[in-house]
């Protein structure tokens, strides 16, 4: 498991080990996780006993269409996976985003990400 991990930081890949795939996980984080908030996003995040950070997104049909929706998880996963390296914990997190991250350009996207991703790292460093 170790060796994997490596490999996959040193790529910067985004692998199914990489992801929050169960829904106990999504609940728990919901019900006991730290919150951040801002326009776009809302996230939840919780230190994990595993050697790596995990990201799970949420994008309801509230938000718009598939491809709507699709676009936001990739881009969400693309700086998560871009970006991951500013986190000295391991962390399940969590991201939700609002029905205003719909027709937002692709950089005021990671400029919101950025602005969840920099307060959990803060709040991570405490």
């Amino acid at each position: 498991m170790g060796r994997e991990t490596q490999v996959s930081a040193s790529r910067k890949t985004f692998s199914k080990g990489d992801r929050l795939l169960q829904r106990s996980d999504f609940i728990r984080l919901s019900k006991v996780g730290k919150r951040f908030k801002n326009r776009h996003f809302i996230a939840y995040v919780r230190r994990n006993n595993l050697n790596r950070c995990r990201l799970g997104i949420t994008v309801t049909r509230k938000v718009g269409k598939a491809t709507k929706r699709n676009r936001i998880k990739r881009l969400a996963r693309e700086y998560f996976r871009q970006n991951r390296q500013i986190f000295r914990e391991y962390w399940d997190i969590h991201l939700i985003a609002t029905k205003e991250s719909c027709d937002i350009p692709n950089k005021i996207t990671f400029a919101s990400l950025e602005n969840i991703f920099v307060r959990i790292a803060t709040y991570a460093s405490r």
